[in-house]
């Protein structure tokens, strides 16, 4: 899979495509690349409605006539999730590729809104609220697509999944900052949620196809912004990891591969580019993937539009 380029995806008209965290690194490149691709529109979640307006005009330099729309979308607070969900909802009829792309790593000891440790709050439980309430958009449009359905939910995790604790997901420490545990080990616990919650989607909903992307190591602003800030926690941008590593235009290969590949198979991880069969133990552990399900479902109860 390794020969894959964006030259490689397929003609994306008609579609829709929303990304989280569409206004800088990982995302910023997806959309431009996509945008290539002649989609119907899409749509550029970000927190700052400002950035986004600017990555579009940014995008439209390069692909005139694109079709971009921004929507301000904190993932750290659900009730700004829902409000750009109703707008989606108000504003769109079908929605095609719902690229989670948006994230943190290794930040400060904190908490969202609702009161979630904040890596878990913003990884997880974020994009969380967000599928489930795009999912009954994204399985309409399954359904009006008929034989040739492509509906998708990307959803991007890290190798660093692997720095879990051993026993994985510890249920009754995510409703804190939890400064005792290492900012590292709880970005795994939140990126092995991710993978669980994808395999949990893939079996509950096979209309959609559903998988968890790792784009390798990345460099963009996040892991600039690491360094020198001790208030990145704030910033809410596309998930990279803190070392060196490729650039975004080797780095969002694997997310575009997942996206429009016929090769991609939902509710499996892959590292880049369609390289499968590397996950922990645990991202096998059934047992604990129906748990994370139903604890994640309790806690989106009353979240609803």
């Amino acid at each position: 899979m390794s020969s894959f380029t964006p030259k490689a995806m397929p003609d994306l008209a008609g579609k829709v495509i929303l990304i989280t965290g569409g206004n800088a690194g990982l995302g910023k490149e997806a959309a431009l690349q996509i945008a290539k691709r002649t989609p119907s529109r899409i749509l550029i979640g970000s927190r700052s409605i400002e950035k986004a307006r600017n990555t579009i005009a940014e995008i439209l330099e390069s692909v005139p006539g694109a079709q971009l729309t921004p929507i301000q979308m904190d993932l750290a607070s659900f009730s700004s999730i829902k409000e750009a969900a109703e707008k989606i909802l108000r504003t769109t009829s079908r929605l095609d590729v719902l690229m989670n792309n948006a994230g943190i790593m290794a930040v400060p000891a904190a908490t969202t809104a609702e009161g979630y440790e904040i890596q878990f709050g913003t990884n997880h439980m974020g994009h969380a609220l967000l599928t489930k309430l795009l999912l009954p958009l994204l399985l309409k449009t399954a359904e009006q697509s008929g034989a040739d359905t492509d509906v998708r939910i990307v959803t991007l995790s890290s190798r660093s999944h692997i720095r879990a604790p051993k026993d994985g997901i510890d249920f009754s420490r995510l409703r804190s900052a939890d400064p005792e545990l290492s900012p590292y080990v709880k970005y795994g616990v939140s990126k092995l949620a991710n993978i669980l919650y994808v395999k949990e989607l893939a079996k509950r909903y096979p209309a959609v196809k559903t998988m968890a992307i790792h784009p390798g190591i990345v460099d963009t602003n996040l892991s600039t912004a690491m360094k020198k800030s001790s208030v990145v926690f704030k910033l809410l941008v596309p998930v990279v990891s803190y070392f060196s590593g490729v650039g975004v235009e080797q780095g969002v290969l694997n997310q575009l591969w997942g996206a429009t590949s016929v090769d991609a198979e939902s509710g499996q991880y892959y590292e880049p580019v369609g390289v499968g069969g590397k996950g922990s133990p645990l991202t096998q552990d059934v047992e604990l993937a129906d748990k994370l399900w139903q604890w994640t479902e309790k806690e989106l109860e009353g979240w609803k539009i």
